[in-house]
């Protein structure tokens, strides 16, 4: 069964973006990039809200016909384009890009998604993740930590009063000084 993995980058302090959605403190190079290139590539799919999957498709659907944007970026345009999309939405009503569109957080369809055959789910986004955690969906948090601390803005995790204990299963640094802190529930 494919598993449901909350993919965030994140400061020090917590947050995933500074006031009005600033996410310019990302220190992502070609070594990270490249990375997230090939880990997205076995992927089955991405599960956005609406504002990532909006902020996505103005840029990706073309990035790699501007040569500024060789190597990594470009072949980030190519994973994006071709990758099944599941955006959740109750105000959207069209989206290109291989992209079916999902009004509600319905546990029963989000195991239905999760039994078909290929590869894990990339989920995005904190709102999302938050309704995918209250239904207890998320099966491992791959958490990108950079090394700065922004002061305010959005938070990786909303406050709830729910205990979830994980298992590390794996770390990395990279060059950047960003490290990957990778956990599995600890009751799977």
């Amino acid at each position: 069964m494919r598993k449901i993995i909350y993919w965030m980058s994140m400061s020090l302090d917590g947050f995933i973006e500074g006031p009005d959605r600033n996410i310019d403190w990302h220190t992502v190079d070609e070594e990270l990039h490249s990375y997230f290139n090939e880990q997205l590539a076995g992927m089955g799919g991405m599960l956005d809200g609406r504002v990532t999957h909006q902020l996505m498709a103005d840029f990706w659907p073309t990035a790699d016909q501007d040569p500024a944007n060789e190597g990594p970026m470009a072949d980030f345009a190519v994973i994006w384009r071709n990758m099944p999309k599941y955006v959740y939405s109750r105000t959207l009503e069209h989206a290109d890009w291989n992209t079916t569109i999902v009004r509600e957080v319905v546990p029963e369809e989000v195991r239905a998604l999760k039994e078909q055959p290929g590869g894990d789910l990339a989920l995005g986004g904190a709102d999302l993740a938050a309704s995918f955690a209250a239904h207890d969906l998320i099966d491992q948090y791959r958490v990108y930590v950079h090394p700065v601390l922004i002061g305010r803005g959005k938070p990786m995790f909303p406050a709830e009063e729910t205990l979830r204990p994980l298992r590390l299963t794996g770390t990395r640094t990279f060059g950047t000084g960003v490290v990957e802190l990778c956990y599995d529930r600890a009751d799977r």
